[in-house]
């Protein structure tokens, strides 16, 4: 897919996986959660954790928006893939991109 068109080492397994999982579950209302993507793309819990940070500081996987669930006290993130922002109707915040390390969703 798009994994293949960049220089370099080719992405491995968990990536692929990762990011396909992110474009099967993101939904306009919803986007998949970390435990969601682990899930769905059959990855350990742990391994998926590192790779989803990486995805998101190299840009290939966006945090959405926030959302409270039931197995923890704070929101968790939902991610989903910048080429899929659209598709989804969600804008990106321009102050996102202007401060990628911040911890707090914005949308």
């Amino acid at each position: 897919m798009a994994e293949a068109a960049r220089p370099g080492r080719p992405a491995g397994e968990v990536r692929v996986a990762l990011l396909k999982a992110a474009r099967e579950l993101a939904t306009p209302d919803t986007a998949p959660t970390l435990l969601e993507l682990a899930c769905q793309s059959q990855v350990g819990f742990m391994a998926a954790r590192r790779t989803v940070d990486n995805l998101r500081r190299a840009g290939r996987l966006v945090v959405v928006r926030s959302r409270k669930v039931d197995y923890r006290n704070r929101p968790v993130a939902e991610y989903a893939r910048p080429e899929d922002l659209q598709r989804l109707g969600i804008a990106p915040a321009p102050i996102r991109s202007i401060f990628p390390d911040w911890r707090t969703p914005i949308v």
